[in-house]
């Protein structure tokens, strides 16, 4: 691929300007098609998704509005494995994501563009594309972002696969770019939400609830108290929130096994 993935030598969400250390990855699909912006996800072994890269501060709050209302473009194109292509959002965001809408109308947003990351039966992640004006992708740009999309899937690949068997041999990126220790082991990949992950548990636990059922939860208090999802869970692990019911008989209604 163009570049490597960068080193996972610190969070992401520490800078705003693009310039932290996952901004790398995002960067190429900015060079191979006229968007204003980019952000890539992973699926990994080891952490249900991680933000791995974000060109600029809007890039980061459409993924990050997305991953928290549990509803947005992207989860379509997990869930149908192919490209979802809105080179109009004003013409129908708001009707068939709602939630995402209102977030979308506080953003200098009028295209979006999301390419799934899989190799073969494998969902390895999500680019997003997006631009400040409204237009479709050229036929060249398409051809250009969907080999770059499968170029990433490949090195995401390889990636989970030596994080989730560190003591196999190493089998990075093609040149490389990890950060590693002592061991032959790379660093961590940046930005994880493992918090989001543990509240997730303990929520399962406290409301006798399906792992879906407590994300539904969470995500309902974040978007009623005009949280992150992030900030939600912290208040869990730190034990200022809890959803342990009043009587015994579990939730309903909640749409999810």
């Amino acid at each position: 691929m163009s570049e490597p993935l960068p080193p996972a030598s610190g969070p992401l969400r520490g800078r705003d300007d693009g310039a932290g250390p996952g901004a790398g990855l995002s960067a190429p699909f900015l060079k191979c098609a006229n968007v204003t912006g980019a952000a890539v996800s992973a699926f990994t072994a080891t952490d249900a998704e991680t933000l791995l890269s974000a060109s600029d501060p809007v890039a980061r709050t459409l993924e990050e509005a997305q991953f928290d209302l549990g509803e947005g473009p992207r989860w379509d194109a997990v869930r149908t494995r192919l490209p979802v292509l809105l080179p109009d959002l004003k013409q129908s965001a708001h009707l068939v994501w709602p939630a995402f809408g209102e977030v979308l109308a506080g953003l200098d947003v009028a295209a979006l563009f999301v390419f799934p990351l899989t190799v073969g039966a494998i969902d390895l992640g999500v680019v997003e594309l997006y631009r400040t004006g409204p237009g479709s992708l050229s036929g060249s740009e398409r051809l250009a972002v969907d080999v770059l999309a499968g170029e990433t899937a490949w090195a995401l690949l390889r990636w989970t696969l030596y994080e989730a068997h560190p003591g196999a041999p190493a089998i990075p990126p093609s040149g490389g770019g990890f950060t590693t220790g002592t061991s032959s082991r790379p660093a961590g990949l940046p930005n994880s939400r493992r918090e989001i992950h543990q509240a997730t548990g303990m929520v399962l636990a406290q409301a006798n609830v399906s792992a879906a059922q407590a994300l539904v939860l969470l995500r309902g208090h974040a978007f009623s108290h005009q949280q992150t999802l992030q900030e939600t869970a912290l208040q869990v692990i730190r034990r200022d929130l809890d959803f342990i019911p009043t009587d015994s008989a579990p939730p309903e209604g909640l749409g999810l096994a």
